[in-house]
């Protein structure tokens, strides 16, 4: 259950902890100002041309930055500052700043099936998704980031794992192939003898503008293609994924939209195909 990922989010916990008990934190204003600052130190670095960054910033919102550590802004910054309005998919990874896994980011324009077709394209790979971070810009392009591990945890050539994922994913998307279907998926001895009963539920945000879908449910291989592949169907669209994994125990929330959340019937049929899925 433990590795490099879960020890980050717990020493960002406590740093955050820390501030908040001796009255060091930030205000919301001055949080997003400091990230931003960071950022752009990070950029100069690489010798990324002053205000350059200011095309595709002008692009994202707060929750972007607030979203985000500095050091991945900068890293998508660099990468897209000069092609922020480009019509092919910019796919980049690199070894995870966590320490583990691959660090995968997806910029391309909005298009149908997107996050079922990343899915499923890791499916086939053999890599898990222990993290997403769904974002759409203000013109329309999802800028998407993914944290992404062998499970068996072996230690490839990670060079061509990254030319590999680089290379394919660009081809998926670029082409919108259609899905491959869906296998039967193998459980883990674990989930065999102790199965976990899957639970859903879909409730309107605090704001009421858009939903949120709860899904508990026993971790195995394609588990969120099934998912993406559902909310497709029913023509949701995905905003923002929380992937958590504890064990054997997938526990994933998602903020959706779409029109079919809107009638109290469609949302408890979209809750019982997703049940069905989860007990496939």
């Amino acid at each position: 259950m433990w590795n490099a990922w879960k020890a980050k989010l717990l020493e960002d916990l406590f740093w955050t902890t820390r501030k908040q008990l001796t009255g060091d934190s930030l205000s919301l204003a001055s949080s997003l100002q400091a990230r931003q600052d960071e950022a752009r130190a990070k950029l100069r670095l690489y010798a990324v041309p002053e205000l350059a960054e200011k095309k595709l910033w002008a692009q994202l919102e707060d929750t972007y930055f607030l979203r985000h550590e500095p050091q991945e802004i900068a890293w998508h910054t660099r990468l897209l500052y000069y092609r922020v309005q480009t019509q092919e998919p910019v796919i980049k990874a690199r070894l995870s700043p966590a320490g583990e896994g691959l660090q995968v980011m997806i910029y391309v324009p909005d298009q149908k099936e997107l996050f079922a077709r990343i899915c499923s394209f890791f499916e086939g790979i053999s890599y898990d998704i222990f993290e997403a971070k769904i974002y759409t810009t203000r013109h329309g392009y999802a800028l998407d980031s993914f944290q992404v591990q062998d499970p068996n945890n072996r230690r490839p050539q990670y060079r061509d794992v990254i030319g590999l994922i680089e290379h394919e994913l660009t081809e998926r998307l670029r082409l919108k192939s259609p899905l491959p279907p869906l296998t039967k998926p193998r459980l883990s001895r674990q989930l065999r003898h102790f199965p976990i009963s899957p639970e859903v539920n879909i409730q309107p945000d605090e704001k009421g503008t858009s939903s949120v879908l709860s899904i508990i449910a026993g971790d195995r291989p394609g588990l969120l293609s099934r998912i993406a592949r559902v909310l497709t169907a029913y023509d949701v669209n995905l905003h923002t994924a929380k992937i958590n994994t504890l064990g054997a125990r997938a526990e994933d929330v998602f903020i959706v939209t779409g029109a079919a959340l809107r009638n109290s019937k469609t949302v408890v049929r979209l809750e019982s195909d997703l049940l069905e899925q989860l007990r496939t």
